[in-house]
């Protein structure tokens, strides 16, 4: 039986209508980090941005550019735990 949906796509469906699980997700992400799997930990917050598409307002925010903020979470980024930390802010 084929699959209607990629894993991607019910990831953000489920991000954009359940806040607990958009929440969960961030501690997720928080929680890959201090583990030391920067990888999962940037996928994961890369994917709540993607989904919940407030990367321009984070931007804003941060006064920062929103193509660089992507790259920092991207699979090739490498964020500095400052910057981490105020995107972490941002979300909340």
């Amino acid at each position: 039986m084929p699959l209607t949906r990629t894993f991607r796509e019910t990831v953000m469906v489920r991000v954009q209508s359940d806040p607990v699980f958009r929440s969960e997700l961030i501690s997720e992400a928080t929680s890959a980090f201090l583990d030391g799997d920067i990888e999962t930990g940037k996928r994961l917050l890369h994917d709540y941005l993607n989904a919940t598409e407030v990367l321009p307002r984070i931007s804003k925010l941060l006064q920062k550019d929103d193509k660089s903020l992507r790259r920092m979470v991207g699979r090739k980024g490498n964020p500095t735990v400052k910057n981490f930390i105020e995107i972490l802010h941002a979300c909340q």
